[in-house]
């Protein structure tokens, strides 16, 4: 069996198949583009990497304080499969005498529990890629273990390579905390 290769006239047979075919290509390839360029996008997450605490202020009675001390660390990690982890401490929480963590003083005890903070979980972002709410699935304070926070309770805004945290505790005491992005 012959076939005509008559690409350039597109007489017929497998020429004028490839032709056909490329012009389809090009239609439906500029119909998806068009479809694309129109169909909104979710805007990228703007939470999303590794976030390191430079300021952290409680504000009881219009006094702000130190939320974690003069020496205040910690990081806040957003990964891109939607999990957190978020840890704060107070840099001059003394070391245990006892140099085990398990056999700390009553008073040892108190003090690295007051000052500092772990937790983990899931978020979500809106669709212009702002921090939507979380999930708490693991906390050093138990009792935040299985919380829904939304904007209602928890507000983070990112301006540039800062991000600003904003929430109140049960009592009504106000918290800021200030971090800036490490990557």
């Amino acid at each position: 069996m012959k076939h005509k290769w008559h690409i350039a006239g597109f007489s017929s047979g497998i020429g004028r198949l490839l032709a056909e075919m490329t012009l389809a290509g090009l239609v439906l390839g500029t119909l998806g583009a068009c479809a694309t360029a129109q169909s909104p996008q979710a805007a990228p997450n703007k939470v999303a990497g590794t976030w390191r605490m430079v300021r952290a202020v409680v504000d009881p009675d219009g006094a702000a304080k130190p939320a974690y001390g003069t020496r205040p660390q910690g990081m806040l990690v957003f990964t891109t499969d939607m999990h957190y982890v978020e840890v704060l401490t107070d840099g001059n929480v003394p070391r245990f005498a006892s140099g085990v963590r398990g056999q700390g003083t009553d008073e040892e005890n108190r003090r690295a529990m007051s000052g500092s903070i772990g937790m983990f979980g899931r978020y979500t972002v809106d669709r212009q890629g702002d921090f939507s709410g979380n999930v708490v699935e693991g906390a050093t304070f138990p009792n935040w273990i299985g919380n829904v926070r939304t904007t209602a309770e928890l507000r983070l805004r990112v301006e540039g390579n800062r991000m600003f945290e904003e929430f109140r505790r049960p009592d009504g005491t106000r918290i800021a905390i200030e971090f800036e992005r490490v990557r």
